[in-house]
């Protein structure tokens, strides 16, 4: 979070939106209770002014139901002041 500004966004790949500092921190908390043992892999990156781009697949087990998960996907970001203030993420 400390990579984010205080009015960050993130949007998730379904399209839910959330605003700010303290709702992004809750929705990533979320995902790492899910999935305690989450990686993120295979992973490249790029930033051109600021714009960036994030590839990477996503493994870890369902802490409901044992399922082992694996999913490629990206996060677009768009940077003010050296900070991440968009995360939008695309799964595929």
């Amino acid at each position: 979070m400390a990579s984010m500004t205080d009015d960050c966004v993130f949007v998730a790949s379904s399209g839910t939106r959330f605003e700010g500092r303290d709702a992004v921190r809750e929705v990533f908390a979320e995902v790492l209770a899910d999935f305690p043992d989450v990686h993120f892999g295979s992973d490249k990156h790029f930033v051109s002014g600021d714009r960036g781009l994030s590839e990477w697949i996503f493994t870890g087990t369902d802490a409901e139901d044992g399922t082992a998960v694996e999913q490629q996907g990206c996060d677009v970001f768009t940077f003010r002041d050296e900070k991440i203030v968009l995360k939008d993420t695309f799964l595929k």
